[in-house]
């Protein structure tokens, strides 16, 4: 199947473009914000507060927006939180650019944001299938991931520019500015439409969809995994990374070593275009193990070469797993739940963030950086060795084209 093929769909052309437009800005979201707060408090402490706030939010209503983007049109649902999206980080650029922030201010803003991501998710998530014909969701989940691993690229090395010369505050309110253009973009994307669902309880549906996640245990299996690898990952690098940074290799360095991370990401799209394993799910389950390595070089060489293979290969590594993921979900699932099923994914692979993200801070200040950051490499390697030692997850078949086949868990 030619890489060309999901482009042919003018749906598809739109959600791509919105996606890669909004990953840009948020690729130099979460470096601003790191070095405002630590701008304000040098804290790493209250860093972790305000990025755990955020993920909290994000996951008290992932369920919420699952259920939303099964019954509503998902693509007029984006433009709406595109929008709210664009006026919380547009008020925390303000307050950054106008020295008026506070750690609580921020913390309630992040909340909001927050908030508004976990609705959003779902429904971006579930809308591939819509836009592409079946045989073609490999190649179009691949060339998403492209786009949007090319917008960070973009957005975190030149985030990491823009806000060593001209601070924090700008670098948030690109990514403000980038929401509403993927407002905008959403606004242009025209879906068939759905046959409209029985009219339930919002419980029902809630069940409905658990019934569909619990099922197919490669599916819980591995969102268990997440859950651990999630948490101790984003703790070392979104929480621990900057701090290293100002100690070692400086900002605008550590742009282009996230930069880097991503640059492994879109080499990892450009390769899962074109190789297509049977057992592309159990692969990159385990492929997960790499991505140990950056947290690794962050306590052992916090240097910018090693930082930057280190970031590189971790990236590849979670891109291979990411669209064997996506293609394993849509496949699989049916389309009239897949938001809520995603929605679980999300809030099981996430619910721990917030717990790591607020807990390395403190235990850094207690026993010092490296031996949290040798802690979190360790989880990252166990959790993942733990989830491709089962069968289950090796069963899962992808073809070559056309819906997958799953033997039974």
């Amino acid at each position: 199947m030619s890489g060309r093929g999901p482009l042919r769909h003018a749906a598809f052309r739109w959600l791509l473009a919105a996606r890669t437009t909004s990953i840009v800005g948020n690729a130099v979201a979460p470096i601003a914000l790191a070095f405002a707060v630590l701008d304000l408090t040098g804290s790493a402490a209250d860093l972790g507060l305000v990025v755990a706030a955020r993920s909290i939010a994000n996951v008290a209503v992932l369920l919420f927006g699952g259920v939303l983007a099964d019954r509503l049109p998902r693509n007029l649902l984006l433009v709406g939180t595109s929008v709210a999206a664009a006026l919380t980080q547009g008020g925390v650029a303000a307050l950054v650019v106008t020295g008026s922030a506070t750690v609580p201010a921020l913390i309630v803003l992040s909340i909001l944001n927050g908030a508004v991501a976990g609705v959003s998710l779902p429904a971006s998530a579930a809308l591939v299938p819509d836009t592409v014909p079946p045989d073609q969701l490999r190649s179009a989940n691949a060339l998403l991931r492209l786009g949007l691993n090319g917008g960070t690229i973009l957005g975190a090395s030149a985030g990491g520019i823009l806000i060593a010369s001209v601070g924090p505050g700008w670098g948030l309110a690109v990514d403000a500015a980038a929401f509403a253009a993927a407002a905008a973009f959403f606004s242009r994307l025209r879906l068939p439409e759905r046959a409209a669902a029985p009219r339930t309880s919002m419980i029902a549906d809630l069940r409905e969809g658990w019934r569909e996640f619990t099922s197919r245990s490669w599916v819980w299996i591995v969102v268990l995994q997440f859950a651990v690898l999630n948490a101790a990952f984003t703790g070392a690098v979104a929480v621990l990374g900057p701090v290293v940074a100002d100690e070692t290799i400086g900002r605008s360095a550590w742009g282009f070593v996230i930069g880097a991370q991503t640059l492994g990401l879109a080499l990892g799209a450009v390769v899962a275009l074109r190789w297509r394993p049977r057992r592309a799910l159990g692969i990159g389950v385990a492929a997960m193990a790499f991505a140990a390595v950056p947290v690794a070089t962050l306590a052992a060489a916090p240097v910018v070469p090693v930082l930057l293979v280190g970031f590189a290969l971790g990236g590849f590594a979670i891109e291979l797993f990411a669209i064997a993921w996506d293609q394993s979900l849509q496949s699989h699932i049916p389309r009239d739940a897949l938001s809520r099923v995603y929605s679980y994914d999300m809030v099981g692979s996430f619910i721990a963030v917030p717990l790591g993200e607020a807990v390395v801070g403190p235990a850094a200040h207690a026993v010092g950086t490296t031996p949290v950051l040798w802690t979190c490499a360790a989880l990252v390697v166990a959790a993942t060795l733990v989830a491709a030692s089962t069968r289950s997850v090796w069963r899962v078949v992808a073809p070559e084209s056309g819906p997958a086949e799953t033997a039974s868990a």
